[in-house]
């Protein structure tokens, strides 16, 4: 019997390649706007760097008040909501539920993208093989969004990228190397322990690293500035052991096989040493998981419209096209992770930035193919830069940023690079309507909304959705069992009602644990883990009332961004608060409704 290899053609409106944290939401994005996506994937899962299968913690802005909404946000509290003991599987099932919820996502699991046809200087189709089924998809697009990290596209279609770290001359970075050189940040594997009421013994296999002290591990000068030491007090809010890092001296995406096998003899031997060596403490630990798939920082880089650099992120990143931000530390690692082991050698060295600075929509457009676009750690970015936008917060945001222009450039139908500067308004609206924060703009309120909301606080459509500075700015607190009213002169057809609920941004009511409260993900599990909990200042039970009528109830919101189709008309709106998920009162930063968009 002779069979032959299934082949499949696919046709859509924008074809996704990664199904990280940056391509699901990209493609969440665009399909959230009506266009049709193909989201390839080459796992199992969705999330990336963030899957079970990898577990690194999502980082992104450290200012207090700078915590990153939109998607990102979404993901957490439907996480939060329906995994408080914050179980590694359901995370990956809570990221998978939000993309097979949408019939505009055709979504390819287990399928590696290894080839592409091109017209001129457009992406025609690419080529992907899924492993699973053994068939090979051709995928025919309007535009194409690599968000692979490695920019698989480049070498497939010509796209002008970089790779490795510039010299100061070039760009003028102060934090650039003397001359340029092919390095990159490396690779890591990292593990997962549990702490148990009795000794626990750990023998580790016999291809395991040695470490018989503390001063195995290279490690800054005591006292010196800004270097990061190689800390492995494994704990539930301790340490994360990312320094268990190779493979940034040589070719990260070439040498990824040979590096693996050396981060899982390394991570098994720091476990070792933890358990067997010195006394940390950890009799009673036991290893619950250890990662088989190296987490990558850094490969290949697009060359956009706009190169991102040192200066834009220290001096704010004041862009006219800015479409997310960024405020991760310029933390840029040792290439040669573990490798040069000495006392004097450092693992990264981390230079806070002062404020949350814009990222230009330019950085996510190529400069010389057509149809193609980019989101996550491989943007159009120079080493130093990399450093702080390539953390998944920063990259969630920009590809929720990408999936928006492209429904834009799909709705004109013009190109990618077209919407700046002539659609790019509309694009940065979008996202603020849709929950995302652009740190030097204001939402615009529609004149609905201030027609009926004249008797409203005049700050509750002041088009900033958090605090700034203080934690009693930009909104507004009402008792439970208290409305917000609007009153129109006439009955008016109103669309969508927005509401926007604080999220907590100290986050204390959602865990005791510190590491849980930056974003609640788990790595370790000691005995003083507690279950997560949603926010008390989000409202949990409210109704909407039209016209004295009730038009909409819920007692199980646990969102902090709620859009309420309404689609009524009426002369009154009033909104009922009945019950939060634990604060006193009610803290609102927001309530408005959506001009329809043709």
């Amino acid at each position: 019997m002779n069979e032959k290899l299934l082949h499949k053609n696919l046709n859509c409106q924008l074809c996704v390649i990664g199904g990280g944290l940056s391509g699901t939401f990209a493609a969440l994005a665009a399909a959230r706007r009506g266009v049709k996506v193909v989201l390839i994937q080459d796992r199992p899962m969705l999330g990336g760097n963030a899957s079970s299968e990898i577990r690194m913690w999502v980082r992104g802005a450290k200012g207090p008040f700078d915590r990153e909404t939109g998607l990102i946000s979404e993901l957490e509290e439907r996480n939060i909501h329906g995994n408080p003991t914050l179980v590694h599987s359901v995370f990956d099932a809570t990221l998978y539920g939000m993309v097979r919820e949408n019939p505009n996502i055709t979504l390819l699991l287990n399928t590696s993208c290894m080839d592409a046809e091109m017209e001129g200087t457009r992406i025609k189709t690419v080529t992907a093989w899924q492993l699973t089924t053994y068939t090979v998809f051709q995928v025919t697009a309007e535009l194409f969004a690599d968000c692979s990290g490695d920019s698989i596209l480049a070498p497939l279609t010509g796209a002008n990228y970089r790779k490795g770290r510039e010299s100061k001359e070039e760009f003028g970075e102060t934090l650039a190397q003397e001359k340029e050189d092919p390095y990159t940040m490396g690779l890591s594997i990292i593990l997962a322990a549990r702490e148990t009421d009795h000794p626990v013994q750990f023998i580790p296999p016999a291809f395991a690293s040695v470490y018989p002290t503390d001063a195995s591990f290279s490690s800054a000068k005591e006292g010196e500035l800004y270097v990061l030491p190689r800390a492995h007090d494994v704990g539930t809010s301790g340490a994360n052991l990312w320094w268990v890092e190779l493979g940034g001296n040589g070719d990260s995406l070439a040498d990824s096989e040979l590096v693996r096998d050396k981060l899982i003899a390394n991570i098994y031997g720091v476990w070792d040493h933890i358990k067997n060596q010195q006394d940390h403490g950890m009799e009673n630990w036991e290893l619950d998981w250890v990662g088989i798939l190296p987490g990558k920082r850094e490969s290949r880089r697009y060359v956009g419209k706009y190169t991102v650099t040192e200066h834009d992120i220290r001096s704010g990143g004041h862009f006219e096209d800015e479409i997310a931000y960024g405020g991760w530390p310029l933390d840029d690692h040792n290439p040669y992770g573990m490798e040069l082991g000495n006392a004097n050698d450092h693992a990264s060295i981390v230079i806070p930035v002062e404020e949350a600075y814009g990222l230009p929509y330019r950085a996510l457009i190529s400069e010389n193919i057509e149809n193609l676009m980019f989101a996550g750690r491989n943007i159009s970015v120079t080493h130093v830069a990399l450093s702080s936008t390539r953390v998944m917060a920063t990259c969630a945001l920009l590809g929720q940023a990408l999936g928006t222009g492209a429904a834009v450039a799909l709705k004109y139908g013009c190109t990618s690079a077209e919407v700046y500067p002539r659609h790019i308004r509309e694009v940065q609206a979008d996202l603020m309507d849709d929950g995302v924060f652009l740190p030097h703009f204001r939402r615009e309120i529609s004149a609905q909304t201030l027609r009926g909301g004249k008797k409203l606080p005049a700050v509750l459509f002041n088009g900033i959705e958090r605090p700034r500075a203080k934690e009693d700015e930009n909104g507004i607190w009402q008792n439970i069992g208290d409305s917000l009213t609007f009153t129109f002169e006439e009955p008016e057809a109103l669309g969508t009602l927005r509401l926007r609920f604080d999220p907590d941004y100290s986050r204390e009511s959602v865990s005791v644990n510190k590491k849980m409260r930056v974003f609640a993900m788990k790595l370790h599990t000691g005995k003083d883990f507690q279950p997560v909990k949603v926010a008390k200042t989000i409202v949990k039970s409210f109704a909407v009332f039209a016209d004295g009528k009730e038009v909409y109830s819920t007692d199980q919101n646990f969102l902090s961004l709620v859009k309420i189709p309404l689609n009524c008309t009426a002369r009154e709106i009033r909104v009922e608060w009945r019950e939060t998920h634990g604060a006193e009162k009610v803290h609102l930063f927001g309530a408005d409704f959506l001009e329809e968009k043709v």
